[in-house]
């Protein structure tokens, strides 16, 4: 009986495999490539007639092709059915690309034009244990802004990136990323239980975006959305200045800006290869 795999790409026929201009001399090579991608859409490891089904290429070619990859060892054979996962060699190639890539360039581009249009810092944080990792700062070209840079910590609890970031944490993980109570008071605007944490982190959620309304330093404010990938809340996004230039109107504007580039983001593979990477290396309380 044929094997379905659920999660796999819409069965192409061998003429339809690779780019136009490949030709005689790279076909073997495209559809090696396209057999590498395939392997990675899918679940679980694929059987040689799924493998058939989903590229129409004759299994004579499919076992040439495999044994090629399976000797380089891109690919494993797990059973005698036989069936195929991706190997351990796919990890160097995807290592040497994450380390390749200028997370600073990739990622600023974004945060220059946030930061040109609000007039505003931006800022892009990760979570890491109970502190905000600064990973991406762009200040706008003005005397007065918000002054940080990459690589500096701030706290979960007062802060618009932490508030975001605590979002999304399951509710029974979230003291472990939050200090001892009662939380330092930055301001007299800071919360200080977890009780009243908790509610705020839900608000955050359900709204799609946090407020740091002079809560972590007197006379600023910040607004921080998600930087979602499949689902996943990878980091968090934000925007920070002189708290009488957030009025209403422009707290609008700024969130429309937030999104749209949170969404540029999340789209774009070498900023989402390193900040799953970052992601990864960040600590569990």
């Amino acid at each position: 009986m044929a094997t379905k795999t659920r999660g796999a790409r819409p069965a192409r026929t061998g003429d339809q495999l690779g780019p136009k201009s490949a030709n005689y001399h790279t076909h073997a090579l495209t559809r090696g490539l396209v057999l590498l991608d395939l392997l990675a859409s899918a679940p679980s490891p694929m059987t040689l007639t799924g493998m058939h089904e989903h590229t129409g290429l004759p299994k004579s070619t499919l076992v040439r092709l495999l044994a090629a990859l399976t000797e380089m060892r891109f690919v494993v054979r797990v059973d005698e059915r036989p069936a195929y996962r991706l190997g351990h060699k796919v990890m160097a190639l995807a290592d040497a690309y994450v380390s390749s890539v200028d997370f600073s360039a990739a990622a600023g581009s974004y945060l220059d034009e946030l930061a040109r249009e609000t007039q505003q810092t931006a800022n892009l944080g990760l979570l890491d244990g109970r502190e905000v990792v600064h990973v991406c700062v762009r200040q706008p070209d003005r005397p007065l802004r918000f002054e940080t840079s990459p690589g500096a910590r701030d706290s979960t609890h007062s802060t618009g990136l932490g508030k975001m970031l605590l979002a999304g944490v399951a509710a029974g993980r979230l003291p472990a990323h939050l200090p001892a109570e009662p939380f330092p008071a930055r301001t007299d605007r800071t919360i200080t239980s977890l009780d009243e944490m908790s509610k705020e982190v839900r608000r955050t959620g359900r709204r799609g975006y946090a407020v740091d309304d002079t809560e972590n330093s007197a006379g600023l404010r910040c607004l921080a959305v998600p930087v979602t990938v499949k689902e996943q809340p990878l980091a968090a996004l934000s925007v920070s200045g002189p708290a009488g230039e957030f009025t209403p109107k422009r707290q609008k504007e700024y969130l429309e800006l937030l999104h749209a580039t949170a969404g540029r983001l999340a789209d774009d593979h070498d900023v989402v290869a390193v900040l799953l990477g970052m992601h990864a290396s960040m600590s569990e309380p």
